[in-house]
């Protein structure tokens, strides 16, 4: 996040967590504890700001729940404290600062880089959280390569203010003119207003943005497309009143900011998320190819199992090929393996209730790798 958002109540700092606390009212702040230097042993990872929150709450489940043997940390998109993007971090003990990656597609290229601490026996970054698929620019599932491992499954859809010249459906055609620049006022699209259509985009390292514009056939997208927004901030200030403005949003994002969060800067209650806060602002979620992108209401609204297919996003956890059974590397089963063979996300019953209450939806394929 680029503002500052929730600090916690606590003074006391938890080192068996990816949490930061302070002494000031709201939630906690993720990244590891303040005061801890991930080992050079411990499994640290980087990435996608739509399973950013999940990873921190995962890492504090996990560490809380085990005593012994490497702790989990997961470092967020955007500095938790200070809002900033970029700003330098170390991975971990024996490692060179480099700028924090801002989204899947920069944690990525981070990754890919191959960083190994001073003393040339781990990898500063061990996976990373990715709100996208696989890639054809992608190094391959193979020797030397990379493995996409199941997690848990979003959806995108478009947002706009409640008060908006948005129509509350468009299809994949009709995004596709939109984030083309081919049709540009709102009557062109199923709308009644001749206003001209503000298209925003997440920053270009975001992977919901290239899943977003895969999923509507865009490969560049057209000049008036403003890609100058953090993803999923509602309360961005170029969003305010603005009723002409749209932007891609990851959907359990949507319901955890709404139905799962403390307003930011506010305590949350002990039946409300620990990371994270209410970003959504007025932001409200449309239909695409006729398809709504929630169910229910409440604490109880989930992702539409139906919802339009091509706009199902994998969440994943991207890791080294390895030559094993699963192709995971050994170090790493216990946190993304299959439940049948005891990997902690997959497996654990608190895992699969953080997955539900940061709004994502359990995947079978949880473990699986691609």
């Amino acid at each position: 996040m680029r503002k500052l958002i929730q600090i916690a109540t606590s003074t006391a700092v938890v080192a068996s967590a990816a949490l930061l606390v302070v002494g000031v009212a709201g939630s906690a702040l993720a990244d590891p504890p303040r005061g801890v230097t991930p080992k050079e042993t411990d499994v640290v990872g980087v990435g996608s700001d739509t399973s950013e929150y999940l990873g921190d709450q995962l890492a504090y489940d996990y560490n809380k729940s085990h005593s012994t043997g490497p702790r989990l940390y997961s470092w967020d998109a955007t500095n938790p404290a200070t809002g900033a993007v970029g700003d330098n971090i170390k991975a971990k003990a024996g490692c060179a600062a480099i700028p924090r990656p801002d989204g899947a597609t920069a944690g990525l290229t981070a990754f890919f880089a191959n960083a190994k601490t001073s003393d040339h026996k781990h990898f500063c970054i061990d996976y990373v959280r990715s709100a996208r698929g696989r890639a054809s620019t992608d190094p391959a599932k193979g020797a030397g390569g990379v493995l996409f491992v199941a997690e848990a499954k979003d959806a995108i859809t478009y947002a706009t203010n409640a008060t908006s010249n948005a129509p509350d459906n468009l299809t994949t055609a009709q995004l596709n003119a939109i984030y083309t620049c081919t049709d540009t006022t709102w009557n062109q699209v199923g709308g009644t207003s001749t206003a001209t259509i503000q298209a925003f985009l997440p920053q270009t390292g975001s992977g919901l943005r290239s899943s977003f514009l895969k999923d509507i056939g865009v490969s560049t997208p057209g000049s008036c497309v403003n890609s100058s927004v953090q993803q999923n901030e509602g309360t961005d200030s170029q969003f305010a009143s603005n009723p002409n403005a749209m932007v891609p949003y990851s959907v359990a994002k949507w319901i955890s900011q709404k139905f799962h969060s403390a307003k930011c800067g506010v305590k949350p209650t002990s039946t409300q998320n620990r990371f994270g806060c209410d970003e959504h602002g007025s932001f409200v979620l449309h239909s695409i190819n006729g398809t709504a992108p929630t169910v229910g209401t409440g604490t109880l609204t989930t992702i539409n199992a139906k919802y339009s297919a091509k706009f199902i996003n994998p969440i994943t956890d991207v890791v080294r090929w390895a030559s094993t059974s699963d192709n995971i590397p050994r170090y790493l089963d216990r946190f993304f393996a299959t439940a049948t063979r005891h990997g902690w996300i997959c497996g654990n019953k608190q895992a699969h209730k953080d997955i539900v209450n940061y709004g994502f939806l359990p995947t079978p394929f949880c473990g699986t790798g691609s």
